[in-house]
């Protein structure tokens, strides 16, 4: 199961997205490499229990998936919901909540959610469109494997390298369509899958130089991934985020 649709279900939670809560199976990085930087990462959890990913896009809104707060149909209350900060190792990092504010995309599977002040470096939001041949890196806390993920996912945070691929592109179709929202990659070194949703997709380049081009949605766990395009959403972003 790897298409948008189903991606956007919360039934369907177990084999695609990334709720480690609803779906039992989750997942991270399946391969890719041991990350030594992401200051805006972040490691969402409901209930104390690890679920998806997230960025710091400023000190006090985290970006995610909108999937990541739903079960069975049904909004996460905010009291269930923390995220740990500030550390590449999530047992470290700090804790914060949403205080009372989030707002889902009607066009992309992204949510904005309101937190206490986090004392991290927010990502750098990308103004322009990712392009075909585009290397990029995918972080996320998730899993390392494809059987139970639940027992494999990673205290650390990780990072596979990917390529983005034409729309049009025949193994791109349940990924993303042309003129969509939505960005297709293909595996370079490692490709994320549950845990990772809602997981930061960044352009490649200097640390503090590099920007947020995507929002981790869904993998096929061995080849090709989704991502929804900052570059499209980013009026919105900066409407919610200034609130």
């Amino acid at each position: 199961m790897v298409r948008r649709a189903h991606v956007l279900s919360v039934s369907a939670l177990v084999l695609v997205t990334g709720s480690v809560m609803a779906a039992g199976p989750a997942s991270a990085v399946i391969g890719g490499s041991k990350s030594t930087y992401g200051p805006w990462a972040v490691r969402m959890l409901i209930d104390g229990k690890p679920v998806c990913t997230g960025t710091a896009v400023t000190k006090q809104w985290v970006i995610s998936a909108s999937h990541c707060f739903f079960e069975q149909g049904q909004a996460v209350a905010d009291k269930r919901i923390s995220f740990r900060v500030g550390n590449l190792d999530m047992r470290k990092g700090a804790t914060v909540r949403p205080v009372g504010k989030r707002a889902g995309n009607a066009r992309a599977d992204m949510m904005l959610i309101k937190v206490s002040p986090m004392k991290v470096h927010p990502a750098r939001l990308s103004k322009v469109h990712v392009r075909p041949g585009q290397l990029v890196r995918q972080f996320g806390w998730g899993a390392t494997c494809t059987k139970d993920e639940n027992t494999c996912q990673s205290p650390v945070l990780k990072q596979a390298r990917l390529r983005v691929v034409r729309s049009n592109a025949p193994r791109c179709r349940g990924f993303a369509e042309p003129g969509g929202t939505d960005f297709c990659m293909e595996k370079v070194t490692g490709v994320p899958a549950g845990g990772d949703s809602g997981a930061p997709v960044m352009s490649i380049g200097a640390h503090g130089k590099e920007t947020l081009v995507g929002v981790f949605y869904g993998s096929d766990r061995e080849k090709m991934a989704g991502a929804g395009e900052i570059a499209k959403q980013l009026a919105w972003i900066n409407k919610v985020t200034k609130r």
